[in-house]
């Protein structure tokens, strides 16, 4: 699993960052969290075909972080796309694609689902859910957290001892089903461990919420808006945005793992004001640069 991050920019783009946007790379699937300005082009620096994205959730309908949506699809519909995009957003998301769509005049070419979600898992997948939680920016807007589904791992110091042979066998008690082998009957908890599932979460433009925590609470990864540093609070308040002491903060009180701080406003000509001020509350803390790679 891997996430890059496309956009680490606010509301206008910069020399350095574009606007929003991170791609989120899981076995088969490729998730697009949120699409501002330029995506289309970062995925091109990336070296990540965009034929590789299936799901695309949009937190909220601000341009910076929606702008490069028609750009993208348009790009897809001239590609060899054969998978069924799905796109998830707040309520009226089906309504304003549906606009976009007559506006640009063109029609897609590859099958598509759009989605006006609640708060709640939204995806629920083989291997893994998404869920969306309400955050608070004035209009409808979602942060979102990946939830990877707990696995059994089997434990072959066991299985040697037992001389079960690779293959179905392994794969039942990695299902947490138990077996018979040579006349004996094997469980799957002796021959196997559970494997917690990563939560990687990504709260997008609020201010301080109680969605905020639902989001953070024991995330191996949060990704998190910090488009200030405390000096600039009363700002934040008034655009309903977070500082990086809130992040810290938040990170330190819902056991985060790592924290990665992005969506910095233009004013800030470097992020170390930023990420050490979310350092005095959690050390784990790093700022995102357009186009760095995570690996989880």
């Amino acid at each position: 699993m891997e996430i890059t991050f496309l956009g680490t920019g606010c509301m206008s783009p910069t020399k350095k960052r574009n606007h929003q946007a991170m791609f989120l790379k899981y076995r088969d699937e490729g998730l697009l969290f949120d699409c501002g300005e330029g995506t289309q082009r970062q995925f091109l620096f990336a070296n990540i075909k965009m034929t590789k994205i299936t799901k695309i959730f949009i937190s909220h309908w601000h341009g910076d972080h929606v702008l490069g949506i028609v750009g993208l699809l348009q790009t897809l519909n001239n590609s060899e796309y054969n998978k069924k995009l799905e796109i998830y957003g707040p309520y009226g998301t089906k309504k304003k694609m549906t606009g976009l769509f007559k506006l640009y005049d063109f029609n897609l070419s590859f099958d598509y689902n759009i989605f006006d979600i609640k708060e709640g898992i939204i995806v629920e997948e083989k291997d893994f859910k998404i869920m969306a939680v309400e955050l608070d920016h004035g209009i409808p807007c979602f942060g979102f957290s990946f939830l990877e589904n707990d696995k059994r791992k089997i434990n072959m110091s066991f299985i040697r001892k037992k001389k079960i042979p690779n293959g179905p066998l392994l794969g039942k008690l990695q299902n947490n089903k138990d077996i018979e082998w040579n006349g004996e009957k094997i469980s799957a908890k002796k021959a196997t461990s559970l494997v917690s599932g990563k939560k990687i979460s990504f709260i997008m433009d609020t201010i301080l919420c109680d969605g905020c925590s639902t989001l953070a609470k024991n995330s191996n990864v949060l990704i998190c808006e910090s488009s200030f540093t405390d000096e600039f609070e009363n700002k934040a308040k008034e655009f309903k945005h977070m500082t990086a002491k809130q992040a810290g903060i938040l990170a330190k009180k819902n056991n985060v793992k790592k924290l990665v701080l992005i969506h910095f406003s233009q004013r800030f000509k470097s992020t170390n004001p930023i990420c050490d001020e979310a350092k005095k509350h959690h050390k784990n803390t790093i700022c995102a640069e357009d186009l760095f790679i995570l690996k989880i």
